[in-house]
C-alpha cells in the first residue's frame, strides 16, 4: 500500500475480507492501521469508481489499448472487444498503434480513419525508435491508466521509453506461433514521475464480454449514436430491422464495415450467453 505522502507499507488484510468472500484489488483506495514504519493492517476498501475484471484493476481513468500492425498480427476483433469493455465501464479509451516501424503502409491510414472517425484518439508510436513517446506520455500523466493488448505488442517496451528507470522485462515474438511471450505475470501499478499511475498487465488473446448486456451493446459503439436517432424503431438493434439508419451508414461507408461486423459477432455472443443463464 502506498500512502498519499509516498510511504509504502506492507499490509496484511483483516479476516473479515475472507469471511465476506471479497479481496482488495490493485488500484483500490483503502484504509490502513499503521503498525510500524513499514507495515500495516488493511481495514477497509473504499467504494470503487470503476472496475475491470480482466485485467483485474479498480479505479482507473482510462484504458490505453496497445496494438501493432504485425508481430503479432493485429486483431481488430480483440481491439473492439477491449473498446467495448472500456465503454461499458465508462472509461476513456486511447488506441496506441505501436511498432510503426513495421507498418506495411496501409495500417496507419486505416486506424486513423476507422477509429479516429469513431471518436477514439489514435497515437502511432515506435518503442524501438522512440517515436511519439512524448505524445503517449502526455496521455498518461496525472491519470490512472491501464495498458491492455496482446502479448508482444510492446506494452512494457513503451513504458520503458516513457520512463526508462522502470526497467520492465520485454519479450520477443515466437517465430513459430507468431505471437508474443508473456513477460508481465501480474498486474502492478507503476508510479510515473509525471504524476500518473499506469498498470502494466499480462497480455491476452481472448476476452469474453460476460458482463455486457446485449441490449446495451449498441451504446458501446459510439459511431452508432448519431445515426441511431434516425432508425424507425427506438429499440433498433441494427441487425434485421427495417429502415435502420446504422445499417445504411455502413452501406454508405460512414461506419466501418469491420466495426459493424464485430458488433454483430458480439451481439450473437452476448445473446447466447444470456440464453445460457
Amino acid at each position: 500500500m502506498r500512502s498519499e505522502d509516498g510511504t509504502v507499507y506492507r499490509c496484511s488484510a483483516r479476516g473479515r475480507f475472507k469471511m465476506k468472500g471479497t479481496a482488495p484489488m490493485v488500484g483500490d483506495r483503502v484504509s490502513v492501521t499503521v503498525l510500524t514504519p513499514s507495515e500495516g493492517v488493511l481495514e477497509g476498501v473504499d467504494e470503487r469508481r470503476t472496475l475491470l475484471k480482466r485485467p483485474p484493476i479498480a479505479n482507473v481513468d482510462q484504458v490505453v489499448v496497445v496494438c501493432a500492425p504485425q508481430e503479432p498480427p493485429m486483431s481488430l476483433q480483440l481491439l473492439d472487444r477491449l473498446l467495448v469493455l472500456a465503454e461499458s465501464q465508462f472509461l476513456e479509451a486511447v488506441i496506441c498503434m505501436n511498432k510503426e516501424d513495421l507498418s506495411l503502409g496501409g495500417e496507419d491510414v486505416m486506424m486513423a480513419e476507422v477509429y479516429g472517425s469513431a471518436g477514439y484518439p489514435v497515437i502511432f508510436t515506435s518503442a524501438l525508435l522512440g517515436h511519439n513517446i512524448e505524445q503517449l506520455k502526455e496521455k498518461l500523466c496525472s491519470r490512472i491508466s491501464v495498458l491492455a493488448g496482446q502479448s508482444g505488442v510492446g506494452k512494457s517496451s513503451l513504458l520503458n521509453q516513457v520512463q526508462p528507470g522502470l526497467s520492465l522485462r520485454t519479450g520477443e515474438i515466437s517465430d513459430k506461433l507468431k505471437r508474443g511471450r508473456h513477460t508481465t505475470r501480474h498486474v502492478e501499478l507503476l508510479i510515473l514521475e509525471c504524476g500518473g499511475f499506469v498498470a502494466d498487465t499480462p497480455g491476452f488473446s481472448q476476452l469474453e464480454l460476460s458482463d455486457v448486456a446485449s441490449n446495451e451493446l449498441p451504446h458501446f459503439f459510439p459511431e452508432f449514436k448519431d445515426h441511431a436517432l434516425y432508425c424507425r424503431f427506438k429499440s433498433c438493434m441494427h441487425r434485421g430491422e427495417p429502415d435502420c439508419a446504422v445499417k445504411e451508414a455502413v452501406d454508405t461507408g460512414k461506419i466501418a464495415a469491420s466495426r459493424y461486423e464485430n458488433y454483430l459477432t458480439f451481439l450473437e455472443e452476448t445473446r447466447a450467453q444470456e440464453r445460457s443463464y
